[in-house]
Formats: C-alpha cells, structure tokens, sequence
C-alpha cells in the first residue's frame, strides 16, 4: 500500500471489476455514482470501500439516470468521475450519455456486458451493446470506446479511458464484458510515478479575464477542437446546456450554430483517430485469413486460430483494443490482400458490420456469433476460419434453438 495516496502497487490476484476500480483511483478517479447491477456491482462495491481511503467520495444514487448525471455534475466540480453499469443500466444512461458529449464533460462509464436484451442474462456474458456504444445517444456525435480482454487490461484501459477523457473533453466509454470482469488473474500496479495522468486542458491564471472565458471555445496547442476547462465556482463565467450553443455556452437556436456545434463535437475525435486507435496484430504479414474481434471473443478464438495454424491456414489476428472509433483505414488496407475476415463475438452480428463496410468486397467477411451466454466454442470458431479459407468443414454437436424447460414442474 502507497500509505501516502492510499494506493495499491505491486502484484495482485485481483478480479477484473475490482482491477477497473483501482485503475480508476490511480487515474485520479475521486467521484462514483452508481446503481447495483450485475456483473458491474463489484466496482461499486469495490469503490465504496476505496473511494473513502484516497479523500474520495461514493454515492448509490437511486437509479443510473440519476449516476450518470450525477458524475456530470462532479466532473464540472472540477473532479475526475465514473460510473458503473450492465445492459438494463447502460439503456437508461444514453440520454445522459447524450448530454455529457454536448455538454464535453470528462467522465468516464464502464460496461460490464451480459446477455440481453431486456433484464437478458443477469449472471452471464455477451457482447451485445456495442453497437449501442456508438448509436445510443440520439444525435451526431462520436464517442471512444475501449474493449479489454483481462482484469490487466481493466486497469490499463481504465486509466487510458481517464486519460483520454480528460484530454478531449468527452465522456469514454469502457465496454468490458462478464466474463473478463468476474475473471480472477494476475494485476500489476506500478507505482504512480510510473504511470503517465492526463488532466483537463485548464485555463491558465492571467490568459484571459474570467468574464471574457469561452467554455467552448476552440483550443491551440495542437489539441484543435478541445478548449481549456474550468470548474464551476472558480470565478469564471460558465453556462453550459444541452442545447445548441455557441462558444460561450448560451442556446443558438440556427443552423449555423448547429453546424459548428456538431462538427466541433465529431472533428475533435476525427482530427485524432490516429492518437486514439490502439489494436493488437499477430502474423498479419502473409495471412490470407484474418480473425478480427475483442473482448472476452477474441481472447477464446486464440486457441481456434492456434489449430487453424497446425492445418496449414495462414491466420493472422487483430484485436480491436479500440471498438470506436473504428479502424477503418487498417480494415481496408488488409481486405486488399486477404482472402476472408472472420469475426468471433458474442452477439448475432454487431461489429462485423463495421467490418464488411471498410472490406467493401474486396474480402469475404464471415461471423462466428451466439447470442451470450457462454463463451464462443474453439470447434464454431475453427470451423469459420476453415469455411473462410475454401477448406472442409467438420461437423460438431449441433445446437438445439428449440424452447428450453427450466424448472421442474
């Protein structure tokens, strides 16, 4: 324990959500506001207990509308917040979702996914809001959302999603699943001096009037579209509002404040794709079958691609650490090449639209999908890579999708 800051370091035998919960306390994370919900409570619950010992606050607010506003609100304190949510949770956050990304409140908000739709699968996995994370909101906007893979990478990625957030003024999204949450393994936690925090473009004593302060106003510096931020109470004038506005704040009600409202709020990711898209590639060089996926789907298809390899199929592998924005460029630039993209994910078929929009035909793209549940098994995924590559596919167990009795009568 960092007695100072009260911050854990070392290795530990850590479960993912509880990994996600101290990589947001090492990212300066101060504020929580949440609702239980499966399999996202553990955060909660490992924040409540947290929060208190690094001079943090934690609040069970009634529902997640009220959590997602309520770490708006903090955040506009001047405090770096999150908040914590499944499925059910995650619907009801969308509006205020919405207002955070108008509003360009740093936040960030981690998804622990189960099966839907609906109250769905409470205790068991999927990968069914993902295309949620891009379109849920109503409105033009662009949001970045990070998929991690182990409890590491929900410590890693939590921090980065902070990072981020305070960087490009937005709310982030991290879109864990069940079963990377509830996975229990190794967690490294350096010392803080070792990990690079980013903090919000601040307003520096002397460069402009507090009257005179525009809370929108485009920045320099290289940061483009992202203006310097102050906390409420800090002798600035602020208005903010969900409303279209203009670089003071105040409603605009024209196209034309429309205009360079939305074009701020999508160019300021846009301009910085190439900063905030991260994958991770494998045997990419000769493939002529590439596995793309994320999440818990793309730790299990390493075993399928493992026993492609053996049969003589050149597979390569690129998992997307970054889900949104989408790597469009990287995408086009294989489908030129390959044969086929095979996409494993727990869903009946969400980001392999993404993918089949950049191969644009030029390759063929094939899902590996169930609707959560469980994991993908190795012979489904094996057995797309075979078909993907022109080879024989073997026959495996079928699957009953008949009614299911589950309960004694």
């Amino acid at each position: 324990m960092n007695e100072q800051r009260g911050l854990l370091t070392g290795e530990h035998f850590m479960l993912g959500d509880h990994a996600a919960a101290e990589g947001a306390l090492l990212a300066g994370c101060r504020f929580f506001a949440g609702y239980p919900i499966t399999p996202a409570t553990e955060i909660a619950e490992r924040m409540s207990v947290r929060l208190p010992q690094v001079g943090g606050v934690y609040i069970q607010m009634e529902d997640e509308l009220a959590s997602m506003n309520a770490i708006l609100g903090a955040s506009w304190a001047g405090i770096k917040s999150m908040t914590a949510t499944s499925g059910p949770g995650f619907s009801l956050m969308m509006e205020n979702l919405g207002l955070g990304i108008m509003l360009e409140t740093p936040c960030v908000l981690i998804n622990v996914q189960r099966g839907g739709p609906s109250t769905g699968l409470p205790t068991l996995v999927g990968q069914q809001d993902m295309m949620q994370a891009r379109w849920g909101s109503h409105g033009d906007y662009e949001i970045i959302a990070l998929a991690p893979t182990s409890p590491q990478e929900l410590f890693d990625l939590t921090i980065r999603a902070f990072n981020l957030a305070e960087k490009f003024r937005t709310p982030v999204l991290v879109m864990g699943d069940a079963e990377v949450g509830h996975m229990t393994e190794k967690v490294v936690i350096p010392s803080p001096d070792e990990v690079e925090i980013v903090h919000r473009p601040e307003v520096r004593k002397g460069d402009v009037e507090p009257d005179l302060f525009r809370v929108f106003r485009d920045g320099t510096g290289g940061n483009g579209y992202v203006s310097p931020m102050v906390a409420v109470g800090q002798g600035y004038r602020i208005h903010v509002t969900g409303l279209t506005h203009d670089e003071r704040g105040y409603p605009g009600m024209n196209a034309r404040t429309q205009d360079w409202n939305v074009h701020r709020l999508i160019n300021k990711i846009r301009a910085h794709r190439d900063e905030i898209i991260q994958t991770e590639e494998q045997d990419l060089e000769d493939a002529e079958v590439v596995v793309v996926s994320y999440g818990i789907s793309a730790r299990t298809s390493l075993w399928p691609i493992e026993l492609a390899r053996r049969e003589g199929i050149k597979v390569g592998y690129l998992r997307l650490i970054t889900v949104w924005p989408f790597p469009d460029e990287r995408i086009r630039e294989l489908a030129k090449g390959i044969r086929a993209f095979v996409v494993p994910e727990l869903n009946m078929g969400q980001i392999i639209r993404e993918v089949e929009r950049c191969a644009a035909g030029q390759a063929l793209v094939l899902g590996a999908n169930r609707p959560g549940g469980d994991i993908l098994e190795p012979e489904q995924v094996l057995n797309v890579i075979r078909q993907a590559a022109g080879r024989p596919v073997e026959a495996v167990g079928s699957r009953s999708h008949e009614p299911v009795e589950t309960l004694e009568e």
